[in-house]
């Protein structure tokens, strides 16, 4: 089914429960990403694949949502690949991003131990974070 209305919005009944909770760009962008994957592939899961990547190239996840990031651009290896890689990927940690962005972002999930982390476990820990604010999310829903 389309995620974009004939207007161009998102449906929002449609999005995955991270894009509801984020503000109208991050859905409009996945939505039209994913129906134009979809036109071009036919495939499901490529087009959300499709609509993730470009997703995380104009916002970062941050708990059980997706804020815009200050600079557009992959935020991981995998999505600096394009099509047919196959590498690491942060799961929308703009892993790309400075120490100091990272670290900020690891302060505002209260994230502890963050003081002496480095750049890379940063990542792992706002991972760790952001699964477990959508967990809360999606039990707070049902």
């Amino acid at each position: 089914m389309p995620k974009t209305t004939k207007s161009g919005d998102a449906r929002e009944g449609e999005l995955p429960s991270t894009l509801q909770r984020s503000d109208e760009k991050a859905q409009r962008t996945f939505a039209k990403a994913h129906d134009s994957a979809m036109d071009e592939h036919g495939d499901e899961e490529r087009a959300h694949r499709v609509a993730y990547a470009a997703l995380k190239h104009t916002h970062e996840k941050v708990g059980d949502h997706w804020e815009p990031k200050d600079e557009p651009g992959p935020s991981d290896e995998q999505a600096e690949g394009g099509v047919g890689t196959d590498r690491e990927t942060a799961g929308g940690v703009d892993a790309n991003a400075s120490k100091e962005h990272l670290y900020e972002i690891a302060q505002e999930l209260d994230v502890s131990g963050r003081s002496t982390m480095s750049k890379d476990e940063l990542v792992d820990a706002i991972q760790k974070a952001n699964d477990r604010e959508d967990r809360k999310a999606r039990k707070g829903r049902g």
